[in-house]
């Protein structure tokens, strides 16, 4: 159950209207480091969450919805920024509307013709949102894991648009979004932290049926051998506890793809044999 109230979760205001940037906002809702992305990421993890580990379902459905309140800010800010146009447009206007000029100049055209000037569940580059970019695997350490690359790439995407932006009220908008991505990877890095043997995940397969010559071996791909680099990942112990690195200067190799045409009706030989 969800409710609405009509305040916005931060205050957006736009002093000088930008429909370039607008379009560059559309990654921010839509592109595959949005709040689009995280809102339903969040919120499908939590379905799966049994009803013991009620407080890991708390966690990700109050993120989710607070993703859904940057949604409708990123959304405010991109009409804001679309219904007006550049100081130095309007004094050019002639004949033309400046409005619909700075649109089409620098713009997205479909935020116009398809939207009437306001936001779209669409990346920077007009592409749909997609479910393709959601993690939500049934398994909580593998998911916070997702968790935390995504609020890294959201949080690295705001920075970026932080920094294409003059507008005041833009910066402060995206200066609070900033801050909730690095509360966001925090809180699950701080959840990994609840969980133990989360590594390798999932840590309750057994690892007596792995393939022990190489579950903790760095395999070298390089055609020529090298010496071990003695790097953190080739030697000492493992993260997880359970292993030492080693280092293979060669892949095993083992057998050739000598596959059988055997299904006629796949139509795959040339010719009729």
């Amino acid at each position: 159950m969800f409710y609405h109230e009509p305040e916005l979760q931060f205050e957006v205001e736009v002093e000088e209207p930008d429909p370039y940037f607008a379009k560059m906002l559309q990654q921010a809702i839509g592109g595959a480091e949005g709040e689009m992305r995280v809102a339903l990421q969040y919120m499908f993890q939590a379905f799966a969450v049994p009803a013991e580990k009620q407080e890991y379902r708390t966690l990700l459905m109050e993120t989710a919805v607070e993703e859904l309140g940057h949604i409708e800010m990123l959304a405010t800010a991109v009409a804001k920024n679309l219904q007006g146009a550049p100081e130095h447009m309007r004094e050019e206007a002639r004949e033309n509307d400046a409005v619909i000029d700075a649109m089409m100049s620098g713009g997205q055209p479909r935020q116009a013709l398809s939207a009437g000037l306001h936001a779209m569940p669409v990346d920077s580059n007009g592409v749909p949102f997609t479910g393709g970019y959601i993690v939500a695997s049934g398994n909580l350490a593998a998911d916070m894991y997702a968790n935390v690359m995504a609020e890294s790439t959201g949080r690295l995407l705001a920075s970026r648009l932080y920094e294409m932006t003059d507008d005041p009220g833009m910066k402060d908008m995206l200066s609070y979004l900033v801050a909730r991505d690095t509360m966001h990877q925090n809180q699950w890095h701080a959840a990994l932290e609840t969980m133990e043997d989360h590594v390798p995940v999932p840590a309750s397969f057994d690892q007596s049926k792995e393939n022990q010559d190489v579950n903790y071996e760095f395999m070298s791909t390089f055609r020529e051998q090298r010496e071990n680099p003695d790097q953190r990942w080739t030697q000492g112990q493992s993260p997880d506890g359970k292993g030492e690195f080693s280092y293979s200067p060669e892949q095993p190799g083992g057998g050739m793809p000598d596959l059988e045409e055997v299904i006629d009706e796949m139509y795959n030989s040339p010719s009729d044999e």
